[in-house]
């Protein structure tokens, strides 16, 4: 009898305070509408065989041409230079220029000559050296990409934050800062959704998130990365989004955040027109890639 009673104070105290773990910002929430209307072009509209690879300036423009929105992988260099590249390691995508490859060079699993080391073990300058893929295209700046969209489409910009260094978060935000277009952050690092939470309310701000576990068990274990498939620093971060991997809608979390707090859902990344006719009754915002939408840029 004593358990029950002990039982029927705990389960209720637990639940109120997932409810507030999980909660989303409340108040002085940005105008979602502007990011609604039109689809995203994840690491611009590019195809890894030609040549407009992921993150390259011929992918940014041509999906600015088309209309859609971009998002796209912001991080750091040695010398503190903002570049768009995805991973923190360069061997999947950089390449080196024919006959310059060391002997130490990555060998990738489809047989490629890929560069070693990361991002920020590179100066620009240093980057400049090797191109993505087959293409003659270079790691872009932050900078110029910005230059070259000039406010035309909506930007969804991830920040690349691998551990606790948030210096590319002040970085990033005074390029934003005098950027005359739309644009919103997200991150898998809740550190920098914080920042911006703390730096920039104003800005709308998403958390990334996945079922980390369900692709790569071996790779994601243990209680952070159980923490972050269920959004339960949200109470910290405050996010004005969910940035959630489309084929995981069913996160109890996720779903609690769209529907109960009507936190704004986005899905990544959709791969078919089937996958995103699925997500709309899942999901806000949409980010594809591998195919073009039939309806175009608009929604």
């Amino acid at each position: 009898m004593f358990f029950l009673k002990v039982l029927a104070i705990i389960v209720p105290v637990i639940a109120v305070l997932y409810f507030l773990m999980i909660m989303p910002r409340m108040i002085h929430r940005p105008s979602r509408e502007p990011f609604t209307k039109v689809l995203y072009a994840h690491r611009g509209l590019h195809d890894n065989t030609s040549d407009a690879p992921e993150n390259s300036m011929v992918a940014f423009k041509k999906a600015v041409d088309g209309g859609f929105g971009i998002e796209c992988d912001v991080q750091l260099t040695k010398d503190n230079v903002p570049v768009i590249f995805h991973d923190f390691t360069l061997a999947r995508v950089a390449r080196y220029e024919e006959g310059k490859a060391p002997e130490d060079a990555v060998i990738n699993e489809d047989g490629s000559i890929g560069v070693k080391g990361k991002v920020i073990d590179y100066t620009y300058d240093e980057l400049m050296a090797f191109h993505l893929l087959d293409s003659e295209e270079k790691i872009p700046k932050f900078e110029d990409f910005l230059k070259l969209v000039n406010g035309k489409v909506p930007l969804i910009v991830e920040l690349k934050i691998e551990f606790t260094d948030l210096s590319l978060c002040g970085v990033v935000d005074k390029m934003l800062a005098t950027y005359n277009g739309l644009y919103c952050i997200e991150s898998f690092n809740p550190l920098g959704v914080h920042w911006y939470r703390k730096n920039h309310p104003e800005v709308m701000r998403g958390q990334l998130s996945d079922a980390f576990h369900k692709d790569k068990p071996d790779e994601f274990k243990g209680p952070m990365y159980f923490i972050l498939t269920n959004l339960l620093l949200n109470f910290i971060t405050k996010p004005d989004f969910i940035a959630y991997n489309h084929k995981y809608a069913d996160n109890i979390s996720r779903r609690l955040c769209r529907s109960l707090y009507k936190n704004v859902a986005a899905a990544w990344t959709i791969k078919s027109e089937e996958e995103l006719e699925r997500a709309k009754k899942n999901f806000d915002i949409f980010i594809f890639d591998s195919f073009v939408p039939k309806t175009g840029a608009k929604l």
